[in-house]
């Protein structure tokens, strides 16, 4: 029987289980399903679906409890459909950005004008972007006695898939609680959160199979790191040569190097989403500056959102002796104003 054929309610039971067990570790009886609101079914009607589901395979009863976890087809079916909700919102937001694609360039552009005007700095805006940084769902699966398949989705629908070779053939239920190890450790975590006390935890709870654990985390890794190219709008550039202290032909060369060479305003931007305040802005002063070249600027940045996982930068470049306050609230005018005008209408 094929995945698709499973009606409705099988696919909310199905679900429930794996759920429930992805969050507790422990097998899952009618008793704890027959309590999901949306399913308004008697635990007699689970327990006969249950029955269905472990004759086809997608779940198993362990032979110490009445209660049941999911096989490998049980997670295969949970990622597929994981993937395709995913998908589903990940292009309807694309189509929605491509819609306003040319509107947003033109938007963003007069808007980091309309900042250097009203600040009399350097102003820097950059395109939205779907951060994909966090861990969504691992899962393990059996190719041969020596071959694992980890599949790993992040958060905006990135799948990275990587082979891992074993030292020994694994029986399905190792492979099934490593599942839960790795899900139970690492969903819901971003790269920041991914700590060297979180991984030495995690390889000594898989003991011997360690080493398993290092593959799949050298793959997260490498699923964490890939990153949209973004776009950097700049305007005023000059304005910043206003002012004496900053004016100086070597100082001036390094910093309209730096608004020239991009890369830098796009490592001024990750270091300032990776460590916002609650304010939602983040001010650099001299030294604190991740860019070398305005070692003797204020830089001041705040995140705008558009809801969907699509963040933007907005950022202030001055002399240290800026108007902080001025700059702020010019700044959180900016973020609702951007808010207003891109974010996706609510479906009704």
């Amino acid at each position: 029987m094929e995945m698709q054929e499973l009606d409705e309610r099988k696919r909310k039971i199905l679900n429930a289980i794996i759920r429930n067990y992805l969050d507790t570790g422990e097998p899952v009886g009618s008793r704890t399903i027959s309590k999901y609101s949306d399913l308004n079914l008697s635990s007699a009607t689970i327990r006969n679906e249950m029955s269905d589901l472990e004759e086809l395979g997608y779940i198993l009863q362990p032979h110490t409890s009445a209660g049941r976890i999911p096989s490998d087809q049980g997670y295969r079916f949970y990622v597929d459909n994981l993937m395709k909700e995913k998908d589903q919102e990940v292009t309807e937001m694309k189509e929605f950005m491509i819609e306003h694609t040319e509107r947003m360039e033109q938007v963003l552009q007069q808007m980091a004008k309309m900042l250097a005007a009203n600040t009399n700095y350097t102003a820097m805006i950059t395109s939205p972007s779907y951060h994909k940084n966090k861990v969504k769902f691992l899962q393990l699966s059996q190719v041969d006695e020596e071959q694992l398949l980890a599949v790993i989705v992040m958060e905006g629908n990135l799948v990275k898939n990587k082979m891992i070779s074993t030292r020994e053939a694994l029986d399905n239920e190792t492979i099934l609680k490593l599942n839960i190890l790795l899900n139970t450790s690492l969903n819901g975590l971003s790269a920041e959160e991914i700590n060297l006390g979180t991984i030495a935890k995690l390889k000594e709870q898989a003991g011997i199979h360690s080493n398993i654990v290092s593959d799949v985390l050298d793959a997260l890794a490498g699923a964490i790191q890939e990153e949209e190219e973004l776009e950097v709008y700049t305007s005023g550039t000059t304005n910043i040569l206003k002012y004496p202290e900053l004016s100086d032909s070597q100082k001036a060369r390094e910093l309209l190097d730096a608004f020239e060479e991009k890369q830098q305003l796009i490592s001024l931007v990750n270091e300032s989403l990776s460590s916002q305040e609650e304010t939602g802005i983040q001010v650099y002063i001299g030294s604190e500056s991740p860019i070398q070249n305005m070692k003797d600027c204020s830089v001041v940045t705040a995140t705008y959102q558009l809801g969907e996982g699509m963040t933007g930068t907005i950022g202030i470049i001055g002399p240290k002796r800026m108007d902080y306050e001025n700059v702020m609230d010019n700044l959180k005018i900016l973020k609702v104003q951007l808010d207003t005008v891109f974010r996706k209408p609510k479906k009704t």
